[in-house]
């Protein structure tokens, strides 16, 4: 496993990052638990969460997950750098009061302790907010952070779904604090879906953020979804679905399917292959539901994609040019 620096701190982590979402609602606990061994045996170290994760299972059972699979051994919780997130309501349906989303003070206290709970452990390593809160200042945010880090409950703070212009409101906030800030951001970001190129992978890189993208097959239509609807009679689903349903957009996946079946590769293992190419990535999210599944995801490790495929690559998915030239001279 090859590892790099989260962001400009000094916490290492593997270039691939497990994505636990599916813990629970799609894959029980067994299963979970023999995906987080392989994992760990792969090397890969930075496993992610948030205290809303479990969905049909119950929000809160994917953290439950973990923290059984920590208690089997314990050994295991120094090998992992834990992220967890918080803003969405853990309160069941007509069960829902004040208070208990969002960033405000009360509810990131209130968050942590549930979530050091399910997960059976007295820290969380990187504690992110799963979305902006546009009603709360971040310096009430950063002071609920502070106490927490003086307690040893959390170490570094990171970000998802965020604006660059609220990294930079972020970590300027921080600065006045004296603060480290955010460490980490965890964005949309994949060869179909590159707007985070615009603005927030600069403000991530400027401020010295590591940019964690989810959803790296945008949903399945990166992983061949054409070439399985023709060999194995699967229906896309979900965002798939959805895309494919635009002449133009299908056209696109089918170039793309067809340039790597010229140079026999994957096509969800060339997708996260080429995440790790870019700029200011730390490693993309991977979400398998199963053993298998993750063992495919770790042979992207070992693909090294040259020039020509990745200009062929940003012919058929160009990026956005740079902000202001995106939009401006």
């Amino acid at each position: 496993m090859e590892y790099t620096q989260l962001g400009r701190t000094g916490l290492k982590v593997g270039r691939l990052v497990l994505g636990t979402m599916n813990f629970g609602p799609q894959t029980d606990e067994a299963t979970s638990h023999a995906i987080m061994d392989t994992a760990l045996d792969a090397g890969l170290n930075l496993f992610d969460t948030a205290n809303v994760y479990g969905q049909t299972a119950g929000k809160g059972r994917t953290e439950e997950i973990i923290g059984s699979w920590f208690a089997a051994d314990p050994s295991r919780r120094d090998k992992v750098v834990l992220a967890t997130k918080v803003y969405g309501n853990m309160g069941v349906e007509g069960q829902v009061w004040p208070n208990h989303d969002r960033l405000s003070a009360v509810n990131i206290r209130r968050a942590v302790e549930g979530s050091l709970k399910r997960l059976g452990t007295d820290h969380i390593d990187v504690y992110q907010f799963h979305h902006i809160d546009r009603l709360t200042p971040f310096e009430e945010i950063w002071q609920a952070v502070d106490v927490l880090i003086q307690q040893g409950k959390i170490l570094y703070a990171g970000s998802s779904n965020f604006p660059g212009y609220k990294i930079a409101q972020a970590n300027e906030a921080a600065a006045r604090r004296g603060m480290v800030g955010l460490v980490s951001e965890q964005c949309l970001y994949n060869l179909f879906e590159r707007r985070a190129e615009m603005e927030v992978i600069p403000a991530a890189e400027e401020y010295g953020l590591g940019v964690i993208p989810w959803s790296p097959l945008h949903g399945g239509l990166l992983g061949g979804v054409l070439r399985k609807t023709v060999k194995e009679g699967r229906r896309a689903g979900g965002r798939s679905s959805g895309v494919l349903a635009d002449p133009a957009a299908r056209e696109r996946i089918q170039r793309y399917e067809d340039l790597l079946d010229k140079h026999d590769l994957d096509p969800g293992e060339t997708a996260l292959a080429w995440l790790l190419t870019r700029p200011g990535v730390t490693g993309p999210i991977i979400g398998p539901r199963t053993p298998e599944q993750l063992k495919g995801a770790l042979r992207a490790l070992e693909l090294t994609l040259g020039e020509e495929l990745l200009a062929a690559l940003d012919e058929i998915f160009p990026g956005p040019e740079p902000s202001p030239e995106a939009f401006a001279w």
